[in-house]
């Protein structure tokens, strides 16, 4: 590496997946993106993070400290829950309510399991016999009826020590009107047990509903000693490897970047990180072009991640179920799937074709990549199928694909079972995953009132411009959209994600009985606070802004809705206006509301954000240039019932205007896109192939 001074500076998006580990690096001086990948790394990620960058580094001989900004969207919660490899974690309650963790929401969810007579509900993280009871109790109003009995509290402490556990939630009942007992209790540890990560549901989960503040408290415990290690050894690593600057970020669940010592105390907020980043590029996309409509659609190695844009606004909620854990922190609506090119194939023991939910992951991955894989995957599949060249080399040319080992493992493993074709084997494997990822768009917008008719799919990830054409095409959608980088779209939106913090206060109370001028203290105190803290990390007040919003119910519901507010409410009439705008998300939600109903208020929230530098979402392509200097040749692929041969063109050389007709392939260093019959891309000056489906 180069010793010279730097002369560059360098903002890096690195974000980590299941197969790939994706960065984009932005020159803040000449403007321009680069971006490459490399292999993920278990069980550290950090080390292909720190390999990756160390060689970037080395061949444009940039020194370290070029690197100005480094933001990090990681899946090292979402694998610790799938993998059920997080802390051994211990659960403190109020005396009498053991039961509230083990009964949950008493619901049995949806789908097949309804008619499944060997249901079991999935094993909780915090086991009964780790569950202790300490004495006091608090009202619903926030007074004290028990004190907090200390004697109780050493003696729960030392059973939990006992156990040998690593990481203790604490969930009072309505601590989160009074927040003392907790602090108390997490004193008491740090004397007893300063060795025991503690989480408090006031500070994780400050909001009415125990059940869902002590799931997602217990999640925060179960996550956080795992994510202060990881982000500790890449902090440490990075500041070896000569990157000082102190912007240091990680993406989390609503969208917005944190700190990586905030990140790392509230590591439920980190279970979306990855997928998050995604959702972030397309809604810039939507806000800044005629494209307001989106559903996302990330295709990556492992998964399918889903989310709804409208009018250029991300669909975010307050809560809901998370790998089937119920958490209750802002997130983006983001709807997974365990659909992605690594996901293996196989027979059941009827001999039914399935698709997931186990995967190849980075090593050994597809049977096409050559490193000993031996399951038949989605991109095996489409290998077979000729949608994926095994003359054009992945990942920038560093990975080639071997067809003959594609076929070899679906013939053995799905063709011969089944007694038909490897290439029926192969369309049946891609029409099984088409559907699972179709029902996962379902559930962010047709389920939700919202008609497809008015949306563009928005494809990325490594594999989601190969599946794009035929989902939008059956789906009737507006048509689809390929960013630049479909490969590296998530560590795209590391570069264009803000500082996000949340804050919520709950209070009951009938909409008719609240005073705007109790409504605007509530509000301007939670606002009052994230301006505290962002200050506290180095921004202006001139550089923050503020979202308000209030939960509100039809009094007798179960369940709120989230109601915009454009400003602080002033007058009753602003408060008037609020009750119609929760009448109409109402109705859209559900198909029917009910004005002569009275409305109360669940909580009062308040989002603070303060902007950071971004980079470009478009890269600009030559306007001028036909369709004939992009051509490469042609290959052959099954397209319905038979072989054909489609041209193939280089993605690069598309000037901006030019028209390309399906059936066709358009290849790029990070992705292919698959255009069907009757279907039309245009190349827009900024980058972005505009695809027209042919309904």
């Amino acid at each position: 590496m180069s010793d010279a001074p730097a002369t560059r500076r360098l903002r890096i998006g690195v974000d980590t997946g299941g197969t790939f580990t994706d960065f984009v690096v932005f020159d803040e001086d000449s403007g321009t993106l680069e971006v490459f990948k490399v292999p993920s790394t278990r069980p550290d990620q950090a080390d292909g993070i720190i390999e990756g960058l160390s060689d970037y580094l080395a061949r444009s001989d940039n020194s370290s400290d070029a690197v100005a900004f480094f933001c990090h969207g990681t899946t090292v919660g979402t694998n610790a829950i799938l993998e059920a490899k997080g802390s051994a974690t211990g659960l403190v309650i109020t005396e009498g309510f053991r039961g509230v963790y083990e009964v949950g929401e008493q619901a049995r969810g949806s789908g097949s399991i309804i008619y499944d007579l060997f249901f079991d509900k999935p094993p909780r993280l915090v086991p009964a016999r780790l569950t202790e009871e300490v004495t006091e109790r608090v009202g619903s109003s926030g007074e004290v009826l028990v004190p907090l009995d200390e004697n109780s509290v050493r003696k729960a402490i030392s059973q939990l020590v006992r156990h040998g556990v690593k990481s203790v939630a604490v969930c009072l009942l309505f601590s989160f009107k009074h927040p003392e007992h907790e602090q108390r209790i997490r004193e008491l540890f740090s004397e007893m047990a300063p060795e025991i990560n503690v989480s408090i549901s006031s500070e994780v989960a400050p909001e009415i509903r125990e059940y869902y503040r002590m799931s997602t408290t217990v999640v925060n415990a179960y996550l956080n000693p795992l994510l202060e290690l990881y982000v500790k050894s890449l902090d440490d690593r990075l500041f070896k490897l000569g990157v000082k600057t102190d912007q240091r970020y990680i993406i989390r669940s609503n969208g917005g970047v944190a700190s990586f010592s905030t990140a790392r105390d509230r590591s439920v907020q980190t279970i979306l990180s990855g997928p998050a980043a995604g959702v972030v590029t397309a809604s810039h996309v939507a806000a800044s072009t005629d494209l307001e409509n989106l559903v996302t659609f990330d295709m990556g190695g492992t998964s399918t991640d889903v989310a709804l844009i409208k009018q250029g606004e991300a669909i975010r909620r307050m809560g809901g179920k998370v790998h089937n854990l119920d958490v209750l922190v802002p997130m983006l609506d983001i709807h997974t799937v365990a659909a992605g090119g690594g996901t293996v194939a196989w027979v059941d023991e009827m001999g039914a074709l399935q698709v997931g939910p186990k995967s190849a992951g980075s090593f050994p991955g597809p049977a096409c990549y050559g490193n000993g894989g031996t399951e038949p995957t989605v991109t095996d599949a489409n290998v077979v199928l000729g949608v994926l060249s095994a003359t054009q080399p992945l990942a920038g040319g560093a990975l080639s694909l071997d067809r003959k080992a594609a076929e070899d493992v679906i013939s053995e493993k799905i063709a011969k079972p089944l007694g038909i074709s490897v290439t029926q084997a192969a369309r049946g494997i891609i029409e099984i995953v088409n559907v699972k990822m179709q029902e996962a768009i379902k559930v962010v917008s047709s389920n939700r009132g919202y008609d497809l008719r008015d949306f563009y799919l928005f494809a990325f990830g490594g594999a989601g411009p190969l599946h794009a054409s035929q989902i939008a095409e059956e789906m009737g959608m507006k048509g689809i959209v390929i960013p630049p980088y479909p490969g590296v779209t998530s560590a795209l939106g590391l570069l264009l994600s803000d500082v996000r913090h949340d804050y919520v206060h709950s209070d009951l109370k009938d909409l008719e009985e609240v005073k705007p001028g109790y409504a605007a203290s509530v509000l301007n105190q939670l606002k009052d606070q994230g301006m505290c803290q962002l200050q506290e990390e180095g921004f202006a007040i001139g550089q923050c802004r503020f979202i308000y919003d209030m939960d509100l119910r039809y009094i007798g519901q179960g369940y709120q809705l989230t109601v915009p507010l454009p400003e602080v409410p002033a007058t009753i009439e602003d408060l008037h206006q609020l009750r119609q705008r929760f009448d109409e998300a109402h109705l859209q939600l559900t198909g029917h509301f009910a004005p002569e109903e009275r409305v109360e208020v669940v909580s009062y929230r308040v989002s603070a954000i303060a902007a950071v530098p971004r980079a470009p979402l478009g890269v600009p392509v030559p306007q001028d240039g036909d369709l004939s200097a992009a051509l490469v040749g042609e290959t052959e692929v099954f397209l319905k019932d038979s072989l054909e041969k489609v041209p193939m063109y280089q993605r690069s050389k598309l000037g901006a205007g030019v028209e390309v007709h399906g059936p066709a392939i358009i290849i790029q260093n990070d992705s292919t896109t698959v255009l069907g019959s009757g279907q039309m891309a245009l190349m827009d000056p900024w980058g972005y192939l505009r695809v027209e489906t042919s309904h």
